[in-house]
């Protein structure tokens, strides 16, 4: 590959989880503080990802990959939802949010797609090229979390309270923008050669794989990826404004932890995988969203602020040893036939509806544990820590112990 072609890949994987990092994070805070939203309401806005996830194979399957350049249409979403970003930060009010947001996230999650389309098309070796340019879209993302915390403290509790967390709103769309117009000089990524058949319901959602589930181990496996998502959904939805309501300073910036953490134990997961197998790893995945929670619910921000740090920092081993090993077991046991079909069933199950169910799951449990006292966090979080622990039970009695091969 040219390093012409390398840099503009990196440079489009950067803005586009930039775009996503600089609003989703904040965005609990913002509709609590600014917008007065329940914790119902919240969770409806957040469910937006989730519809978004839904929707985008139709996106992909029936447009992308058959009629037009990804990296055109690449273009055409990001400029349309550069729009949608600017109408949500001249919102004031959760009702004339929700449609933007939900709007946004139909034109956002098949980005997701497409810059990995654009970036394979252009590789020899993918296996060896994707990781490094993937890469820089974590970078994005931590980026957007420091600039967000240390440069223009949009949020610290002064400008929470006098509403300059809306500003990110500006900072993605701006970056959605840029990312919009550079598209269209990206490398030429045209449809596949149609076959001439068309491509059913089932094809598109990943239904062909659901004959996997005869299997026991992958059903457990598939169940258990499931319910995972509900605890998952409660650390996008009420972290930051967690942080941000016990007065941790900085909260945004101090969440980048997370994704730090992230890229150290992607490169350790191979080797732990070969070592302790599946089941073993996954389980640890699971110990790990046990731990995060329970140490949010005794952490404060004083003397065992380092327990609220660690609980970030174990980000890296909740997502990686769960959902990434998740994806490689899927691979492995789905054969050449269903590969694409299984890692689409999976994706829909657990970022469409998994966390569909979780993020409202996390409205009831917020609004039943916020009152004219105040918010009771402990409780809020002790509740994810539970169902992590019974979803982990599940699995270590259920899922029988087996060898994986993970073959390219």
């Amino acid at each position: 590959m040219k390093l012409a072609t390398r840099v503009q890949l990196s440079v489009m994987m950067f803005l586009e989880f930039f775009i996503w990092g600089g609003w989703f994070v904040t965005l609990g805070t913002f509709l609590g503080a600014n917008l007065q939203a329940s914790g119902g309401q919240i969770a409806n806005v957040y469910s937006t990802q989730s519809w978004g996830a839904i929707i985008a194979p139709f996106i992909i399957g029936l447009i992308a990959d058959r009629y037009f350049n990804a990296e055109k249409i690449l273009g055409v979403l990001h400029i349309a939802g550069a729009g949608l970003m600017y109408l949500m930060y001249s919102s004031d009010n959760v009702s004339a949010f929700f449609p933007y947001s939900l709007g946004y996230m139909i034109l956002y999650m098949p980005t997701l797609a497409l810059v990995n389309s654009v970036s394979f098309k252009q590789m020899k070796n993918p296996e060896k090229e994707f990781s490094l340019i993937r890469a820089f879209g974590t970078i994005g993302w931590i980026v957007a979390g420091l600039l967000i915390s240390y440069l223009f403290h949009w949020d610290s509790k002064e400008n929470i309270a006098s509403g300059m967390l809306k500003n990110t709103f500006l900072l993605s769309g701006g970056a959605a923008l840029a990312l919009g117009l550079m598209s269209f000089t990206l490398p030429a990524t045209p449809p596949a050669k149609s076959s001439g058949q068309k491509v059913s319901f089932g094809q598109i959602i990943g239904l062909d794989a659901l004959k996997l589930l005869k299997d026991r181990n992958f059903a457990v496996f598939f169940i258990a990826s499931v319910l995972i998502c509900i605890p998952l959904a409660f650390y996008y939805q009420i972290a930051n404004p967690f942080l941000a309501g016990i007065g941790v300073e900085n909260p945004t910036g101090k969440m980048t932890i997370g994704q730090i953490s992230e890229v150290l134990f992607l490169l350790a997961l191979p080797i732990f995988f070969t070592k302790f197998g599946f089941k073993k790893t996954i389980l640890v995945g699971m110990l790990a969203w046990v731990l995060r929670y329970v140490l949010f619910a005794f952490g404060n921000a004083g003397e065992l602020s380092f327990m609220l740090i660690i609980g970030i920092a174990l980000h890296g081993i909740c997502y990686d040893f769960f959902f990434v090993s998740g994806q490689l077991y899927t691979n492995a046991r789905a054969g050449e036939k269903y590969k694409s079909a299984a890692q689409g069933l999976i994706t829909l199950a657990t970022y469409g509806v998994g966390m569909l169910v979780g993020f409202k799951v996390a409205g009831w449990v917020s609004d039943a544990y916020t009152g004219p006292t105040g918010t009771d966090f402990k409780m809020i979080w002790l509740i994810p820590a539970a169902i992590a622990t019974a979803v982990l039970l599940m699995f270590l009695v259920l899922f029988k112990d087996e060898k994986v091969e993970t073959k390219k």
